[in-house]
């Protein structure tokens, strides 16, 4: 309880803006994916002794990385206004309001597809990309991959519909209605353990990643009938 009360005034904002932002969307993309990166994130820190004004870039970005989502955009184009705006309405100093938005805006996946390097190769950029892709693989990444396909209404395999090789950012972004969700474990999620840029991120994803390929594979039995 002491440690609640010692929460800084900006973090109790940026929770309830996450929980009023996100907190209706579907579970891969909810409110609670955004507080469990950002306890990885922390966690991360620890291990890789990140400490001082450094961990408050850290835990507002894992915090509020995933509020312009463009999963979520009409038009699937990503949005740090609110970000922005909050910040500044916050009085948070001009330095840490850049270092949190360009965390935000390099840190996905689409980037690296695109072999997109990023400007920020910081300790803090790190480990908040590290802790969101912990996040996307393991039992949670399994779960939260059938999750939003389910938001899609794509089908859970279909042997006949092979994973896309060769993705550009475009078409990585566009996600059209004859994949599959198995199909992410090939185009994203089996990639991640190997994208992993901290020793603390690179340790968790082995057994994460490993888990994943256990149930791909059982999976794959029972569809067969062979299990």
């Amino acid at each position: 309880m002491e440690a609640e009360k010692e929460k800084p005034e900006i973090v109790w904002k940026a929770e309830k803006l996450v929980a009023a932002t996100m907190g209706e969307r579907d579970a891969s993309h909810d409110a609670a994916h955004a507080f469990r990166v950002r306890g990885l994130a922390l966690s991360l820190a620890k291990e890789e002794a990140l400490s001082g004004p450094s961990l408050e870039i850290v835990e507002l970005a894992a915090l509020l990385h995933d509020i312009g989502d463009y999963k979520y955009a009409k038009d699937l184009t990503e949005d740090t206004t609110t970000v922005e705006k909050f910040l500044e309405e916050e009085g948070l100093e001009e330095r840490k309001r850049e270092k949190i938005l360009a965390i935000i805006r390099h840190m996905g996946f689409k980037n690296e597809v695109a072999s997109t390097s990023s400007p920020d190769s910081s300790l803090e950029f790190c480990i908040v990309q590290d802790a969101d892709r912990l996040d996307a693989i393991g039992a949670i990444g399994i779960a939260r991959c059938f999750t939003y396909g389910g938001s899609k209404n794509h089908i859970l395999y279909d042997p006949e519909i092979p994973p896309r090789q060769g993705l550009t950012k475009e078409k990585y972004m566009m996600k059209d209605g004859k994949q599959t969700s198995v199909n992410h474990f090939h185009e994203k999620l089996f990639k991640l353990k190997d994208l992993m840029k901290t020793k603390a991120g690179k340790n968790r994803a082995e057994k994460r990643h490993k888990f994943m390929e256990d149930f791909l594979a059982e999976f794959y039995e029972e569809w067969s009938g062979s299990s």
